[in-house]
């Protein structure tokens, strides 16, 4: 498994002019996770692993044109509700329209619910789920770099997500699906989102740019609801497979000297940014030292073992 995982996270690493940096919003009006703060920490420890810069913000002042245009990313962690007024909304907009990437995590999907351009780059909205329960989810396209390192059939402790619609119809290619066999569901469905039943996709193009300007990548789980499921190392695999997939779009600065958005080597001067803690100690120093979290050994010690394979 460590293995594996040691070489997902080499191949996924974003090979860029610059570092890519993503925002990552997390801010509620609805329900809120407590796995918020965790899901932070997981993504700056994996920082220098796939060499992104992460500031994360629940501050909606930050979507204005000339923030978002440091990014290559924004990321919706476990957002909910109208997480932005009209100004950040035509912001969005405008980033995408240029060229910026979108990756959501779980209840992203139940959040701008009234803004269509969202609802397309995300690819469906949220209906319901039944209990938290444990269930199957199936690889339905191994060859995306979201899914690669997971079991055909991946067995988890979830939230087993319902949508509004099929994000097929938009052009999603879905990579993981609910095996609806393996959890109990008495809700009532009114909507449909198609079968097999979706999980987790993405969109090469993201559906939610204006006719005529530049589309960049798209990708949404539905997973993620767990302090415990942010901890897993194969579900950190799966999240960031999807979002260095998404960064190596072309569309931004990182990648591409031509684009007009993402990093150009110089921090957004309100950025807050969480510094990586130091990885060049052992797993076990880090583990015994008590100031990182399992994942971040279980990355450090994925990483040693695909160096001591490849040597």
């Amino acid at each position: 498994m460590l293995r594996v995982l040691g070489l997902l996270l080499a191949a996924s690493a974003v090979r860029s002019l610059t570092p890519a940096r993503v925002l990552v919003y997390t801010a509620t009006q609805g329900f809120r996770h407590d796995s918020i703060p965790t899901a932070i920490q997981a993504l700056n420890n994996a920082s220098s692993f796939i060499n992104v810069l992460f500031d994360d913000t629940e501050d909606e002042t930050r979507f204005t044109d000339e923030n978002l245009a440091n990014y290559d990313s924004i990321m919706f962690v476990s957002t909910t509700g109208e997480v932005l007024d009209d100004a950040g909304k035509a912001a969005f907009q405008n980033y995408l329209n240029l060229g910026g990437n979108f990756v959501g995590v779980h209840s992203a999907s139940d959040s701008l619910v009234n803004t269509s351009f969202y609802g397309q780059e995300l690819g469906a909205y949220f209906d319901y789920h039944p209990a938290l329960q444990n269930a199957t989810v199936d690889v339905l396209d191994a060859s995306h770099p979201s899914v690669s390192m997971l079991p055909s059939e991946w067995h988890i402790q979830e939230e087993m997500y319902n949508f509004k619609s099929d994000p097929r119809t938009l052009g999603a290619v879905v990579v993981l699906s609910a095996n609806e066999s393996s959890y109990v569901d008495t809700g009532v469905r009114n909507f449909n989102q198609g079968t097999p039943h979706p999980s987790a996709w993405f969109q090469e193009h993201g559906a939610g740019v204006q006719s005529g300007h530049t589309a960049g990548r798209s990708f949404y789980t539905s997973l993620g609801h767990l302090n415990e499921t942010w901890e897993d190392p194969l579900f950190m695999a799966h999240v960031l497979g999807g979002l260095t997939w998404a960064l190596q779009a072309n569309t931004t600065r990182a990648f591409n000297t031509s684009a007009v958005v993402g990093n150009a080597g110089a921090a957004p001067p309100d950025s807050t940014t969480t510094p990586s803690p130091n990885m060049s100690a052992s797993p076990s120093t880090l583990i015994s030292a008590g100031h990182v979290s399992i994942v971040t050994a279980l990355l450090a010690v994925a990483v040693g073992v695909y160096f001591t394979f490849s040597m």
